[in-house]
């Protein structure tokens, strides 16, 4: 060990003729401590919703989507979704025709955004149907080559009465039906009658419940087949959009134009990332917040540590005095205080890091932590800590600790010995 830090580490282990240095000393290493611990608990929670709701994201909706820039719908789609499946970095294709809906029943009724799907498709764009926690998403098959991808709709006049559903979790829960039972679906897009426009009412068996633990997609959304939703909405051979899976999601937008150029004029794609980019900017935003807040934390140890070791240079005035006058050079004298104070920063780290990873490893395996679905789109809190979130909040607190020792430092520096041993 060098002569500056065992001089350091035998001072901070000394006993105080002013035990305030000492709590003083003790106060500097706990707050360093909860500082660095605050940081990378606060990240691991920014970097887990972030990872949760990407993820979630990700599989409960496709990357991209082709839609008509008119919005009237997609017609003669079959040779378009052929011909687009064999575009560069397209993985996988699926139809869908997307209208908004009120399912209920009995006195119970939520609005909802009932796709019609081919499920063989959806699967490979899609993890929604995956996630079924009661009955089952097989009842969605096509009953008949009408309920095809190939199919134009035009002859499912044999298909049974009532069609099959899938609906979200919550929206089971919210109307109060299970696997097995009835619910009517009412459409907007009714029929012109000499009273006006009349809803078109259809009744469904619920054959399925799924749950993605995303609160949106489990309120809200609703699944059916393809050929029973075109009934529904009286188009016989229309889709509403073409969704796509590609092999790199954070190129989508790049793969989206391309996906463009080959649909055509008149067609315009959007990706998960458009979708989503309000609550990715606003996660972003909340860490640098987070990171600003905190660090403020390690700001005020760091005061602790500039009080702590100008008190401390105030106390050994003697000794440095006995130092110098043995030959002990000013720059010695300063590293001396500079180690020290940096020895409080590293055991204030180390502890910090420590805790820090411990809590957030407790909270990520065990999820202790619950949440309002319905507020915060899942349903516990997640925990994602990182190693380069735990080098860069080292480097923060080593940093400002750091320069929190320059001044008392340099004052131990500057003692006269003839002057600090005069009246001794």
């Amino acid at each position: 060990m060098r002569f500056e830090l065992f001089i350091a580490s035998r001072y901070l282990r000394a006993k105080r003729r002013q035990a305030v240095v000492g709590v003083i000393t003790a106060i500097s290493v706990i707050g360093v401590a909860a500082g660095v611990a605050s940081l990378i608990i606060a990240l691991a929670i920014t970097n887990g919703m972030r990872r949760d709701l990407q993820e979630r994201l990700v599989g409960s909706t496709a990357h991209v989507m082709l839609m008509k820039v008119a919005g009237d719908g997609i017609r003669d789609w079959q040779p378009l979704l052929s011909r687009l499946r064999t575009t560069p970095h397209v993985t996988a294709a699926a139809p869908g025709l997307w209208e908004q809906v009120l399912i209920s029943r009995g006195a119970r009724s939520s609005g909802a955004l009932i796709k019609g799907i081919v499920p063989a498709n959806e699967r490979t764009v899609s993890d929604l149907l995956k996630g079924m926690v009661s009955g089952s998403a097989n009842a969605l098959e096509p009953a008949a080559p009408c309920d095809g991808v190939l199919d134009t709709g035009n002859d499912c006049s044999q298909t049974p009465a009532i069609p099959p559903i899938v609906i979200g979790k919550d929206m089971a829960d919210t109307l109060g039906v299970q696997v097995g039972e009835t619910v009517q679906v009412i459409s907007p897009q009714g029929e012109m009658t000499p009273f006006g426009l009349v809803p078109r009412y259809q009744r469904y068996t619920l054959v399925g419940i799924f749950k993605s633990g995303f609160y949106q997609y489990d309120s809200a959304y609703a699944f059916t087949r393809l050929a029973d939703a075109q009934r529904l909405f009286s188009e016989p051979d229309l889709i509403s959009v073409i969704s796509f899976k590609v092999d790199n999601l954070y190129a989508a937008d790049k793969i989206g134009r391309t996906i463009e150029q080959a649909a055509g004029p008149g067609f315009q794609t959007t990706n998960w990332m458009e979708q989503n980019i309000e609550l990715f900017r606003a996660l972003r935003l909340e860490q640098y917040v987070s990171f600003i807040v905190l660090t403020l934390i390690v700001f005020v140890a760091a005061l602790n540590i500039l009080i702590a070791l100008t008190m401390m240079v105030m106390e050994k005035t003697r000794d440095i005095a006995v130092l110098m006058s043995f030959g002990v050079r000013p720059e010695q004298v300063r590293r001396i205080f500079l180690f020290q104070g940096l020895l409080i920063s590293v055991i204030g780290t180390v502890l910090g890091l420590i805790v820090g990873y411990g809590m957030s490893w407790l909270g990520g395996h065990y999820r202790f932590i619950h949440l309002d679905a319905s507020v915060y789109s899942i349903e516990y809190l997640p925990f994602a800590p990182t190693l380069i979130d735990g080098l860069i909040v080292t480097a923060v607190s080593l940093g400002v600790s750091l320069i929190a020792t320059l001044y008392p430092s340099g004052s131990a520096a500057s003692v006269l010995p003839a002057e600090a041993l005069r009246y001794e």
